[in-house]
């Protein structure tokens, strides 16, 4: 069991979430102030996705995770920045021409997806290890894309989180590692139930925790109403912890939840297990990270 355990707040993620629950993040400002609000209720870690501000929808708008981070930066109550560096991979094969993106496909190359870690430089950024069904669409992240994507991470000096959705990501992961494309200690996150990767079990999580290496950190999240006993499991078995509005939109059946309330909810079930939440300060020291202090150039917020 994890007795010192890394909580990470994912504070509004990418999907069409913002009609089902008004306490999801949107603009840069709600993203920020979430993210304090999650840290100063105990997250290790905040990970960031951004927002179009008129239309709540995906974005990939460096200037909105400039003014996200910068922001966070700024605030007194500490953090880890984990960004997302997932970017436009929604493929919807066109009814017409299946070899086109239809409705709803949204595509990024690698040095698109990288931007805004390379501009940024937060913590933490995700790499997500291999394509999958996800829902009626497929995320596509081609094994040379990875280490495209991984050697401009590498090279930018940010630790990236190695997102794992299937049994085959934590393969190519190792892979990655292996061809020394990923320094230091591998942090994995195992990211578990999204239809149609692998399932928010125990057996699940058991399976691939053990194929990671003895040095290597390791996260798993579930989404929906299995994101609390994933929280427990994780524990259990040994591993950190997430949790936020981009996975799960209940504090408990029928009662719509803030990131901050999510956040209190997982610490109670650690406490209640007998571990304890690690501080920010502590984290970096255990993933080797240095902290990211930059301050904001003049800027015209609102």
């Amino acid at each position: 069991m994890n007795k010192n355990v890394i909580l990470s707040c994912a504070v509004t993620g990418a999907g069409d979430t913002t009609s089902k629950n008004p306490n999801v993040p949107v603009t840069p400002k709600e993203i920020a102030d979430s993210s304090i609000k999650a840290a100063k209720a105990g997250a290790t870690i905040a990970h960031v996705h951004v927002r179009d501000p008129k239309t709540g929808k995906l974005s990939h708008d460096v200037e909105l995770f400039k003014e996200v981070v910068e922001r966070i930066r700024e605030a007194d109550t500490d953090v880890i920045i984990n960004i997302t560096a997932g970017g436009g991979g929604d493929w919807v094969p066109s009814d017409a021409d299946p070899a086109k993106g239809g409705e709803g496909t949204d595509m990024q190359t690698p040095e698109q997806r990288h931007e805004p870690v390379g501009m940024l430089l937060p913590e933490i950024c995700t790499l997500d290890c291999g394509s999958v069904n996800f829902g009626n669409q497929v995320y596509v992240s081609p094994t040379d894309w990875l280490r495209k994507q991984a050697r401009l991470i590498q090279e930018s000096g940010v630790k990236p989180e190695l997102e794992c959705f299937d049994t085959g990501h934590v393969r190519f992961a190792n892979q990655l590692v292996e061809e020394g494309l990923i320094d230091g200690d591998p942090m994995f996150q195992f990211c578990l139930g999204i239809p149609w990767g692998a399932d928010a079990d125990a057996e699940t999580l058991a399976y691939m925790k053990s194929r990671v290496a003895d040095n290597a950190s390791w996260a798993a999240f579930g989404i929906g109403r299995m994101q609390m006993p994933m929280v427990a499991e994780s524990v259990l078995q040994g591993g950190n912890i997430r949790v936020g509005l981009e996975d799960n939109m209940y504090l408990k059946k029928g009662t719509l939840a803030t990131n901050e309330q999510l956040v209190d909810k997982a610490i109670g079930i650690v406490h209640s297990l007998g571990s304890e939440i690690m501080t920010p300060h502590d984290a970096r020291e255990l993933l080797k990270i240095r902290k990211q202090d930059g301050k904001a150039d003049q800027h015209g917020w609102t």
